[in-house]
């Protein structure tokens, strides 16, 4: 999800939920502390630079159990962001502590935010010989079987 989608998604809530993939929830009483933009420069496996930019948004849960962030709260915070340093429309990615600091992307079933799990990938298949898996067509897989089995062949007897 995009900071232009979470903005105009804002401006149609009354509270501001987030859950985890696994259906838990990040408890009602969290906090974003953080909002900006992580550019990241690295070289991959293959040798190829690269670089990323995310807005990472960074939730976390205090003794203040009475604390609620509305939806317009938010919406000021992410303004302010932008504004103030300068913050792209760029996928976001959520920092949140669960057992250890995890990153998750963003997504939206409607009602809630899903913090979805990040996944690893080798960017350089090819590099490190790795490679594609390929698609096939059923037909493929029993066209090159030999015709042993064919009605009065005497296979199954």
């Amino acid at each position: 999800m995009k900071l232009s989608e979470i903005k105009e998604i804002l401006l149609t809530l009354e509270n501001v939920e987030f859950q985890l993939e696994n259906g838990s929830f990040v408890p009602e009483h969290f906090h974003v502390t953080e909002i900006g933009q992580i550019i990241k420069s690295f070289i991959d496996c293959g040798g190829v630079i690269r670089n990323e930019k995310a807005v990472n948004f960074q939730l976390w849960n205090a003794d203040d159990y009475e604390h609620r962030l509305k939806p317009g709260k938010l919406l000021h915070i992410i303004q302010l962001s932008e504004e103030k340093l300068g913050i792209e429309d760029s996928d976001i990615e959520v920092e949140y502590q669960n057992e250890t600091i995890g990153k998750y992307d963003l997504d939206f079933n409607g009602k809630t935010f899903v913090l979805k799990n990040k996944t690893t990938a080798c960017l350089a298949r090819e590099a490190c010989g790795i490679p594609d898996k390929q698609k096939k067509n059923l037909s493929e897989l029993t066209g090159n079987q030999s015709s042993c089995c064919t009605p009065a062949s005497g296979c199954c007897s």
